[in-house]
């Protein structure tokens, strides 16, 4: 399922990618620093570039290139954020 990042308060949406960012493997010897990251990121879902996805099984939060996704849940997606 994909969660529009709008949706989420500021403060968890940081949270979620601060997460993301600082994963185990996701620096890859990448000194920028922790903000940079953070706004990199942030940018690419305001682009529509990357989303959220929630795996309801698990409990957890992915955040994924957007061509990654399955057309279908895109899909979902903007009506979602039509709909708001």
């Amino acid at each position: 399922m994909l969660i529009p990042f709008e949706q989420l308060a500021a403060d968890t949406l940081t949270r979620l990618i601060e997460d993301f960012v600082t994963r185990d493997g996701t620096d890859n010897g990448d000194e920028t620093p922790l903000h940079t990251r953070i706004e990199r990121v942030r940018c690419a879902l305001e682009k529509k570039q990357a989303v959220i996805v929630f795996d309801v099984e698990s409990q957890q939060c992915q955040l994924c290139l957007r061509h990654d996704v399955p057309r279908e849940w895109l899909a979902d997606l903007d009506a979602l954020t039509q709909a708001n």
